[in-house]
């Protein structure tokens, strides 16, 4: 079995400072389902994170539950949510979207990103059709920042499918699995205060950012979907000791730590792209956050990972197959130079 893993970005269990604190807190007698001071501070420390005081956060388990409940609860029956054809709710949860009853409505992606012009086609087209009652109505938008891809939304483009959103009367809802990880980047000009302007919902991953799982869904502008608490439980998503939600959070919001490892990440991912170029790879495409996508030769990807596992994306030609490398919170410094030389020994064997 390989050694070094970048195959994602939650390979490891969590952060020690959060082991550390369920270790600490272990045998304190708390109320269940969420009700406990620990989570009760993490959400007002996201509040203060996000500038918004009024928002309402509720702490779920992972990316797919959170995704599908969201969507579920805020859409009616009849009504259905846009999405790149690339984005996760339609590429990669098995259908979970469809499963409660809701249609995926999907536009074409470039880079992985939802255009503000299809997303407004797409509406026009639904408006214009006479016989639209008979159809699924878009109600909702979904983004995925980093997207599939890696890539990133930036202010402008959020803001003008924002203004759309709005003029059209859909809601915004933003999957931010690896939020931190497009938060940190260097080449990003959005903020925590920025989503929570533009977006009636979205949420901040930590299954991906260092917790051992977890994701911190934020409601604005009043957009909490009536007794949501309620409709979690009915979804069997509602965690009896919600406290390892709450002290994840809790410790990741204490003296910015969240950002702080999602920019170590970067800093890895960075000094791992440098090495691909140095040995002459081919990028699939140039992403800022920390993911990596690599076109390999199929033999030299087969000899690849019987040393380090990385995840497969898709086939590139016959030849050929694009390749992924995750870095993570919890990848150091002596990770990325072992990647380094099995590259090096890797080429000059297949020299």
């Amino acid at each position: 079995m390989a050694e070094l893993s970048f195959e994602s970005d939650y390979v490891e269990g969590c952060h020690p400072q959060i082991l550390n604190r369920f270790m600490e807190t272990n045998l304190e007698k708390l109320p269940g389902y969420g009700m406990d001071h620990y989570c009760q501070s993490a959400k007002e420390k996201i509040k203060m994170a996000c500038g918004d005081p009024k928002a309402e956060v509720y702490l779920l388990t992972g990316g797919t539950q959170t995704n599908q409940i969201v969507i579920d609860t805020m859409l009616d029956s009849h009504e259905g949510v846009i999405a790149a054809v690339t984005g996760h709710i339609q590429s990669h949860e098995a259908g979970a979207i469809e499963y409660t009853g809701h249609k995926v409505l999907t536009v074409p992606q470039i880079l992985g990103k939802l255009q503000a012009s299809d997303l407004s086609a797409l509406l026009d087209a639904y408006e214009g059709d006479a016989n639209r009652y008979h159809t699924v109505c878009p109600r909702m938008v979904y983004l995925s920042h980093p997207t599939e891809y890696g890539t990133l939304y930036t202010l402008s483009e959020l803001t003008e499918i924002s203004r759309l959103c709005r003029e059209r009367g859909l809601y915004l809802f933003l999957d931010g699995a690896r939020l931190g990880y497009g938060l940190m980047s260097r080449q990003t000009d959005v903020t925590l205060h920025d989503l929570a302007r533009l977006c009636d919902v979205f949420y901040i991953g930590g299954t991906k950012v260092g917790a051992l799982c977890g994701e911190a869904v934020v409601f604005t502008h009043g957009s909490t979907p009536a007794y949501f608490f309620t409709k979690i439980k009915q979804h069997g998503a509602l965690l009896a000791k919600g406290r390892l939600l709450g002290i994840s959070f809790d410790t990741l919001f204490t003296d910015d730590l969240y950002f702080k490892i999602s920019r170590h990440a970067i800093d890895m991912a960075e000094k791992m792209k440098t090495i691909l170029k140095e040995e002459g790879f081919r990028f699939f495409l140039d992403t800022p956050t920390n993911q990596i996508f690599i076109v390999l030769e199929n033999t030299f990807y087969q000899k690849l990972t019987e040393r380090v596992r990385c995840g497969f994306w898709e086939i590139f030609d016959e030849n050929h197959t694009v390749v992924r490398f995750a870095t993570s919170w919890a990848t150091s410094e002596e990770d990325v130079e072992a990647f380094a030389a099995v590259l090096k020994e890797l080429k000059q064997v297949s020299i």
